[in-house]
């Protein structure tokens, strides 16, 4: 059986592919689970690596949860509902909690579709490059469900509460365009385009030194929820790190010899 998360490297940038074509990416499995857990620990411990770019293989970026296996009750979902509780927990929810311990900058390279926990996989980046094929939709209430993975966090703070909430109650499919419209994504690009894109997104972040891409990555989610107050600081903490480093020295001194 092939590896459900396929991590491709290229210099400083890795390309991580979500690739169960045969599940439409469903990423509720164990296996996809603990796969992304190590690739963000390894990530995190490797600082040579400045970027992550995550992509669907085939034509659907993921299409969140296996819904023949709910058909089926087949895995957790044949539970009762207090074992059930606690599945979601040491389940799916590993997938926010790993993703927001991820030190470096991530892309999303929305490659089809993002249906339910795919679409909160997608908001779960720091930036999303869309294809032309993209489409998103927080589709759980049509299946008589909520966003168990900590959708309803992550989509409001991408497009706002009214938004969101038109998304979550109504469970309707949102086109690139409409995406892009809204702020859910930064750009919309041709599908062929969509991996050249985002790896030269990602070639511009990588450029910058290590350390200061993951400090800044880290006062950026700070700054989410943190007070102001709480953030400055953080960043004062934080800054005197950054001018020792031994990068931003050496780039000064490039500066001062312009």
């Amino acid at each position: 059986m092939s590896a459900p998360l396929h991590i491709a490297a290229d210099g400083p940038t890795q390309l991580w592919t979500i690739s169960m074509p045969a599940v439409g990416n469903a990423i509720t499995g164990n296996d996809f689970i603990a796969a992304l857990e190590a690739a963000v620990d390894a990530a995190n411990a490797d600082t040579t690596v400045r970027a992550v770019i995550l992509t669907g293989d085939g034509k659907i970026f993921s299409a969140g949860g296996n819904v023949k296996e709910m058909a089926d009750r087949a895995g957790m979902f044949g539970l009762d509902a207090i074992d059930q509780r606690r599945a979601y927990i040491d389940g799916v929810q590993r997938i926010p909690r790993a993703l927001g311990r991820l030190e470096v900058p991530l892309i999303g390279a929305i490659n089809g579709a993002a249906v339910g926990a795919g679409c909160d996989l997608a908001m779960m980046c720091d930036i999303r490059v869309a294809s032309e094929r993209a489409s998103f939709a927080e589709s759980f209430v049509q299946l008589g469900l909520i966003p168990g993975d900590g959708g309803t966090w992550f989509l409001q703070r991408a497009i706002g509460y009214e938004r969101a909430a038109e998304m979550t109650f109504t469970g309707d499919r949102v086109d690139a365009a409409t995406a892009l419209d809204w702020g859910m994504i930064s750009r919309v690009v041709a599908h062929d385009d969509l991996l050249p894109q985002a790896r030269a997104l990602a070639e511009r972040i990588a450029k910058n030194p290590p350390h200061a891409l993951r400090m800044a990555k880290r006062l950026l989610q700070e700054s989410r929820t943190g007070t102001l107050e709480s953030t400055l600081g953080m960043a004062a903490a934080m800054q005197p790190l950054a001018h020792h480093d031994r990068e931003h020295e050496q780039r000064i001194a490039k500066w001062r010899t312009r």
